[in-house]
């Protein structure tokens, strides 16, 4: 038999993966190792989208993992549990600690509780871990009680030699007064193990109470990939240093009523604005800036808080019109002069000229606005807006969470199949790819959305102060705002005409083709084919408009070919799209989207073991289970296999030495 040949290129690799296998054995075990992982089922992936800052449901569906936490407990317990006993050992999964608490309080035998509770979770943690290698299962556990756990989960008791054994160990943990803790980590083990991949598909901020939560809680977790929504580009935006985009922060949290994110969350005062609204706005006309609240939130509120949150919000806005306009007249290559509205008032006749037409203004009251100049800032404005957004720079919290988005986020993401993205693909209204001239050169589908995901890094990598980073933070204004931007998909902002034009035809937001030709099979298989995937099984998986399935509509678009999964997590939302939300899941067997009703409280969740309402629905079935070697992960794990192959021919065939020294 021939020795097997290597190339110059060959050997340097080779030689450089030997310092990590250096004996014909290490290399072996690894292969035999990578063998076993790939024939094992492909683990869980989570889909959800559009959390709005809404953290109480967002954990609340993160814990149950859309269902799949009670499913399971369906399959092991349905003929030994009773409805009521499964919904109260599912709560304790979710909310291990809180459970406890109420327990210790009100059960009678608390160790009795223990001990059944402990065999009940040892059953889950077995039935869970049967996608896994024991290593893999070991590393999934929290730190300190990995070889107790190890031990509970893999003792096999075939001819009931070892139950004693199996009974103290519990008994020990108990006696000792670990019960509480090790049922806490079994408890995160399960919910670790019951689904391997989390994706969030764009805007955890705005809207809901406190998106710094949910971004603490997504830097727990295992595994997680973050495709940017629009609101999430909003606050990179303004933890990178761009005024204009700390406006649009401000005015969307005063908006909504939820500065406890801003205040409390990230630490950053709103004491300049409000001093400068009090003493400029005192006077004037706020009419249009009241702000939302629910009606337990306005009763909270005295109407001199209201009137301060409205003086802020008008204050703030105005600095916000004046630097968006000011920014799409130095920047002609945006397409979007129109946008800049200040200087189309007419200050006799109260009115403004939008697209030709004249509209009369519901508001003309603008102590800051220079007619002749009216994109320039006053020296107040000025300072206030400079001083916010130095507090944003300096928001440790802040910029802890956006370097997080940075490394974990994206534009899109390609994986197992699927494109996922939060906005679209921009289309032109005849159904091709839009393009988009980039210093002279056509960019559209992937080609632009990759440009523009490697221009929204340059500002917050590039050095302050340099060409780049500005240019970084005007694109991400633009993806923000921007005419066809792919995470916004509309064809203009109309911030302006809805808080001064009481017009419907002036308030319009049309959206971007895509929203009409996503409906087409054909053209989803295109839009597929353009990122390179194909076959019955891949989808677009897309967030950022809600599903009005009040009215009846799918989140299964396209023939199948795309999933909607923006239902609605925002209460602001909610009255339009009729539910709380859709997630997905993916396992080895089927893929299955959620529709959630409103949550009603974690405290709710805990006292009755009210779950969440939802209706799930497996919408597409593999005709085969799908093994690790199917996935991406498996391609590059099959990848290394070969790659150690050829080591080990390399030692054989003498052309790599093997090192025993270790």
């Amino acid at each position: 038999m021939n020795k097997k040949t290597f190339t110059p290129e060959q050997l340097r690799y080779l030689q450089l993966l030997s310092k990590q296998y250096p004996t014909v054995q290490a290399a072996s075990t690894e292969i035999i190792r990578l063998q076993s992982i790939l024939n094992l089922p492909k683990g869980t992936e989570h889909f959800m989208s559009d959390i709005h800052g809404e953290y109480d449901a967002f954990l609340h569906i993160l814990n149950s993992c859309s269902g799949e936490v009670k499913e399971k407990l369906k399959e092991i317990f349905g003929n030994t549990l009773s409805q009521r006993d499964r919904n109260d050992l599912a709560t304790l999964i979710y909310y291990p600690k809180s459970k406890l608490e109420l327990v210790a309080d009100s059960e009678e035998d608390l160790e009795e509780w223990y001990r059944i509770t402990l065999h009940r979770l040892v059953q889950v943690c077995r039935f869970v871990s049967i996608k896994h290698t024991r290593n893999h299962v070991r590393k999934q556990m929290p730190c300190g009680y990995g070889e107790i756990l190890d031990e509970l989960i893999h003792l096999r008791d075939e001819d009931g030699s070892k139950r004693l054994y199996f009974e103290n160990l519990i008994n020990t943990i108990i006696s000792i007064g670990q019960a509480a803790d090790v049922i806490q980590a079994m408890c995160t083990t399960i919910k670790t193990l019951t689904v391997d991949h989390l994706h969030i598909v764009g805007d955890i901020f705005d809207r809901g109470p406190r998106a710094d939560i949910v971004m603490d809680s997504l830097m727990d977790a295992k595994s997680v990939d973050i495709q940017w929504g629009n609101h999430d580009i909003l606050w990179m935006g303004a933890a990178s240093g761009s005024r204009t985009l700390v406006a649009t922060v401000l005015s969307n949290s005063i908006r909504y009523n939820n500065l406890d994110v801003i205040e409390t969350g990230y630490g950053i005062s709103l004491r300049p604005l409000s001093i400068f609204a009090n003493e400029v706005y005192r006077d004037c006309d706020t009419s249009c800036f009241g702000i939302k609240t629910t009606n337990f939130e306005s009763k909270q509120y005295s109407e001199k808080d209201k009137i301060l949150a409205s003086r802020m919000y008008k204050a703030i806005a105005m600095i916000l019109f004046k630097l968006e306009g000011a920014k799409v007249l130095r920047r002609p290559e945006y397409g979007m002069e129109d946008r800049a509205l200040l200087h189309r008032i007419n200050y006799e006749n109260k009115t403004i000229t939008i697209g030709g037409v004249d509209y009369p203004l519901m508001d003309c009251d603008f102590p800051t606005v220079d007619p002749e100049n009216p994109y320039e800032l006053t020296a107040e404005e000025s300072h206030v807006i400079n001083q916010l957004t130095e507090s944003f720079r300096y928001s440790e919290k802040l910029q802890r969470h956006t370097r997080f988005l940075y490394s974990k986020g994206s534009l899109y993401k390609i994986i197992n199949g699927n494109l996922l993205l939060h906005g679209c693909v921009p289309m032109t209204p005849d159904g091709r790819l839009l393009s988009f001239t980039i210093s002279g050169q056509e960019l559209k589908g992937k080609a632009f959305m990759d440009y523009a995901d490697k221009t929204a890094r340059q500002a917050y990598y590039h050095k302050r102060g340099t060409p780049e980073r500005e240019f970084g933070m005007d694109f991400l204004w633009w993806l923000w705002a921007g005419r066809n931007s792919p995470i916004f998909g509309r064809d203009r902002m109309a911030t302006f005409e809805r808080r001064f034009v009481d017009n419907e035809v002036a308030q319009a937001e049309p959206k971007n083709p895509y929203y009409t030709y996503y409906q087409d099979p054909e053209v989803c298989e295109m839009l597929l084919k353009e990122f390179g995937l194909s076959g019955p099984h891949c989808h677009i998986i897309n967030g950022h408009v809600p599903v009005k399935a009040k009215k009846g509509e799918s989140p299964i678009k396209g023939g199948g070919k795309l999933i909607v999964i923006d239902g609605g997590f925002s209460k602001a939302y909610q009255p339009t799209s009729g539910i709380a939300g859709y997630t997905l899941t993916f396992g080895s067997r089927h893929m299955r989207i959620v529709a959630h009703q409103p949550f009603a409280g974690k405290r709710n969740a805990l006292q009755s073991n009210a779950d969440i309402d939802n209706d799930s629905d497996i919408f597409e079935r593999m005709e085969k289970r799908i093994k690790v070697a199917d996935t991406d992960e498996g391609y590059r794990l099959q990848a290394r296999v070969d790659e150690l192959v050829d080591l080990l021919d390399a030692y054989r065939a003498g052309a790599v030495t093997e090192d025993h020294s270790e």
